[in-house]
């Protein structure tokens, strides 16, 4: 198991090796495992990262992710060598939120369930996998979204993820595991 300033040295050493190419971090687990945290330290602690979240893709009648608009938005552009420009979804809303821009040769760090995942077709220069417990990630899945939403995770999103895992195993062809416990979220970093 890696440690969060693990994680942080290795993206390091990828943004100076990366000369001027859009360099890819994928960071996935399950539902409320630590890693937008995990992102978010890394944008802190790498200026050059460009954090791209899961969640922005994702709204209230979509069954996960919207990869497809991640792939027009995001993938392709930047793998042409063009600059993306994304919308991210205004979860209470319902409608497109803000639009976001990303520069070409940009360190592109996308964290969220199944952000790895074989569909988005993403040529990952590192992999990282985030776990923690069921009953941590329950807790803090009502903290976060509150007790009405619990339903949607039971019976929609943790099952989907469950799917997923199996499916495509990407705890095992991660570059670096991360235990996402109230440790990680300290002073690791």
């Amino acid at each position: 198991m890696h440690t969060a300033a693990d994680v942080i040295a290795a993206v390091r050493s990828l943004d100076q090796r990366r000369d001027g190419r859009t360099a890819w971090v994928g960071i996935d687990g399950r539902g409320a495992s630590g890693k937008t945290t995990l992102a978010d330290a890394i944008g802190q602690a790498v200026p050059s990262a460009v954090v791209v979240h899961g969640d922005d893709f994702a709204g209230p009648d979509i069954a996960e992710w919207e990869w497809s608009r991640f792939i027009t938005q995001v993938r392709d552009p930047l793998l042409a060598g063009r600059a993306a420009r994304y919308q991210s979804w205004d979860w209470d809303r319902d409608t497109g939120g803000p639009w976001h821009d990303i520069a070409p040769g940009a360190l592109v760090v996308f964290e969220g369930v199944s952000a790895t995942r074989d569909e988005a077709g993403v040529p990952w220069d590192l992999r990282i996998w985030v776990e923690a417990p069921y009953d941590l990630r329950l807790r803090r899945a009502v903290e976060r979204d509150g007790e009405q939403m619990l339903p949607r995770w039971l019976d929609d999103w943790m099952p989907s993820e469950e799917r997923y895992i199996a499916a495509q195993r990407p705890d095992h062809r991660a570059d670096l595991v991360v235990e996402g416990t109230t440790a990680f979220l300290g002073d690791d970093l």
